[in-house]
């Protein structure tokens, strides 16, 4: 069916048939725990125990706790949980950015053996758990921890660990810019280096062509990459907890863990999973246009 003699309509039935287990194992997956949160968001109170109850029919639903959880994070003290994390993944968004492309940039620009080093190099850290490797700048960042004891030598003493938000967001740098390098390297891998060329001979400079040819070429892949990153930043909360563990730090992530695994009030809870994969699908529904408006424009 998928020799050279097949017609495109074969091929597509082919192709969608390979893809339609895995999609269907996704979409259960996915669907069945979205419901069960929205079955405990909207659900009832146990009035002995104080636990939350799941009501699976939808026609028997409450919505007065997630009215109120809805009221908190608009006008509310979640309100300002909601723009903390806003700013800590738009902040190390664009710090992974500005660190990541260039990294992304060199080692697409390299050949043979040495692209493969540097791509092995860009694969380690997927080797430690993330969990490890925060807990070693834990660490690192104590009071007398080695790279405290360092910047105090050069007159930076600071207390890391004890409410920071510069230390929050260097966390989640640290810990997610692998994930957005590759894609960024995907991207400028399949750019076609002879337009940047031709852009030289037509007498730009290194930095126009850069601006004029690189960049807007390579615009699909910094979109991938930052939502790559910025939907898991959302929901982070470990971050937080092992580098701060300061309420003025706290991020949307670590309100859900407090009220599912910290409170009674699992009902907040699961609202607040609600509402902020409604924040991510909005987040996701800007890069699925943006990618098709980049696909028009470059076909």
């Amino acid at each position: 069916m998928s020799g050279p003699s097949s017609s495109p309509a074969d091929r597509r039935r082919l192709w969608s048939g390979l893809a339609l287990p895995g999609s269907l194992w996704l979409a259960v997956f996915f669907l069945v725990p979205a419901y069960t949160i929205a079955c405990v968001a909207f659900g009832r109170v146990d009035p002995v125990f104080r636990d939350a109850v799941p009501v699976w029919n939808p026609l028997q639903w409450q919505f007065d706790d997630a009215g109120e959880v809805m009221s908190s994070v608009i006008s509310g003290p979640l309100r300002g949980v909601l723009l903390r994390t806003t700013a800590y993944v738009i902040v190390a968004v664009a710090v992974c950015l500005v660190a990541g492309y260039p990294i992304a940039y060199y080692v697409a620009r390299q050949t043979g053996t040495r692209r493969t080093v540097l791509l092995g190099l860009m694969v380690i850290p997927f080797w430690v758990s993330l969990l490890m490797r925060l807990l070693s700048w834990v660490n690192l960042l104590e009071p007398d921890g080695l790279a405290s004891r360092a910047l105090r030598i050069v007159g930076i003493d600071r207390q890391w660990l004890n409410g920071s938000h510069i230390t929050v967001v260097f966390g989640l740098v640290y810990g997610y810019l692998p994930f957005l390098i590759l894609p960024l390297y995907a991207a400028l891998d399949r750019l076609d280096w002879r337009l940047v060329e031709a852009a030289r001979d037509l007498g730009a400079t290194t930095t126009q062509a850069f601006r004029w040819v690189t960049l807007p070429l390579s615009r699909a892949g910094i979109a991938a990459g930052s939502v790559l990153i910025a939907l898991p930043m959302f929901g982070d909360y470990y971050t937080t907890d092992l580098l701060s563990r300061s309420p003025r730090t706290a991020m949307m992530g670590t309100q859900i863990d407090f009220f599912l695994n910290g409170s009674s009030q699992k009902q907040k809870g699961a609202t607040l999973v609600l509402v902020l994969a409604v924040l991510l699908a909005l987040v996701m529904t800007w890069y699925l246009v943006s990618l098709a408006r980049t696909r028009r424009e470059q076909s």
